[in-house]
């Protein structure tokens, strides 16, 4: 039998090892220089003026809206085809997150919805960039402006992407990325907040280590004091030096991990294309797609089987797969919390039946892939209709 292909492998080299061997070595282990060296160069990169480093994407979108003003009352608009850490950050501040329902190409929040979702209560749009496709910015920074919004974008899957010639992390109020074990640069569990607006990452910066006051993580080096200020009750989601050796380490390979992330989705788009059965996932034009994702649609009208017994059959071959998303709207939370039903999402819902995420990772060889398109098809051919 055929070793299990995983649905993810983290691409890690001497590079990494050697890096945070550096910082064991050095004795500093928390927040410090590494931080500070991965912000800026993380900064340098995605064209904006400030980068907070912290320990998740959720701490990020978290701090986000804390520095916006959310309070208790507030709405922000968040897609339904998403994790739950883009809503549940909403409710930290016993705001409302109004979900609103997916375009059916991309997946990506629907702006002709967006409109329709706005109240006075509205404090800003969060988008989230689907497998890492961008949204269509253009109108969602349109609306955001006529109704006077802030846009908060969910890019935990969009390093590195572009949008119109302008990279993801360039083009709105703040932007938020993830760093996790499964992402496009891991440092294990991590994330980064970019803004162009000093006060706000002032304000991030602060809240991110307990709301003590500027640089107080440095009070035990040389150049430090021992005193500081609690200016505002804060959080704890500062990142660790080590984390951050990781992360300098990815980011100097991130283009060629995008790479090889293109390589494979157009192998995967060349293997699958003829299959009627099988939709595979758009890359308009104007864009260049992270490929953080391979999210393929099955026509379960042309098949005898339901997409878990799909993933199943994947599993028995061994191939690993996953879902991605389960849609906001069915989960018991949301579902009892704001009386959200499948109906009101017809298009999240639809695709959400359909949705299986094939293994896409940058140390995949033409070999692994050329083995998940073969059993794709072989599941297809015994399964059709």
């Amino acid at each position: 039998m055929a070793n299990f292909l995983p649905f993810h492998v983290p691409d890690l080299g001497q590079e990494e090892i050697n890096a945070v061997v550096e910082v064991i070595r050095s004795g500093w282990l928390t927040t410090g220089a590494k931080a500070r060296q991965f912000e800026n160069e993380f900064a340098a990169m995605v064209g904006a003026r400030h980068a907070v480093a912290v320990n998740s994407c959720t701490a990020s979108l978290h701090l986000a809206l804390e520095a916006i003003g959310v309070r208790e009352g507030d709405e922000v608009i968040v897609p339904t085809m998403t994790f739950a850490a883009t809503a549940e950050v909403v409710t930290y501040f016993r705001a409302k997150p109004v979900l609103v329902d997916c375009t059916e190409n991309t997946l990506n929040i629907d702006p002709k919805l967006i409109e329709e979702a706005i109240t006075p209560r509205t404090k800003a749009i969060l988008p989230v960039h689907f497998a890492g496709h961008p949204c269509e910015m253009d109108e969602i920074h349109a609306i955001a402006k006529a109704h006077g919004l802030y846009v908060i974008e969910d890019a935990a899957h969009a390093l590195p992407a572009w949008y119109r010639g302008k990279m993801v992390g360039s083009l709105s109020d703040i932007t938020c990325f993830s760093f996790y074990a499964t992402k496009n640069i891991t440092t294990g569990e991590g994330g980064m907040v970019v803004t162009n607006d000093a006060g706000v990452a002032s304000r991030i910066r602060t809240m991110s280590l307990h709301g003590l006051s500027r640089d107080a993580w440095n009070r035990y080096t040389a150049h430090g004091s021992w005193y500081y200020e609690i200016l505002s009750p804060g959080f704890k989601y500062n990142l660790t030096d080590m984390a951050a050796a990781l992360g300098i380490a990815q980011l100097q390979k991130c283009e060629r991990f995008w790479k090889s992330r293109d390589r494979i989705a157009a192998w995967y788009n060349e293997g699958l294309r003829d299959v009627p059965e099988v939709a595979l996932p758009a890359a308009q034009a104007h864009v260049q797609h992270a490929w953080h994702l391979y999210a393929i649609q099955l026509d379960l009208g042309r098949l005898r089987i339901g997409r878990n017994d799909f993933i199943e059959r994947l599993q028995q071959a061994q191939v690993g797969s996953s879902v991605h998303f389960i849609p906001l709207h069915l989960h018991p939370y949301y579902r009892d919390t704001y009386g959200y039903c499948a109906s009101d999402f017809p298009t999240a819902n639809a695709a959400f039946q359909r949705l299986v995420s094939l293994p896409l990772y940058s140390k995949m060889t033409e070999q692994d892939v050329r083995r998940v398109i073969s059993t794709v098809r072989d599941i297809i051919q015994e399964t059709r209709q």
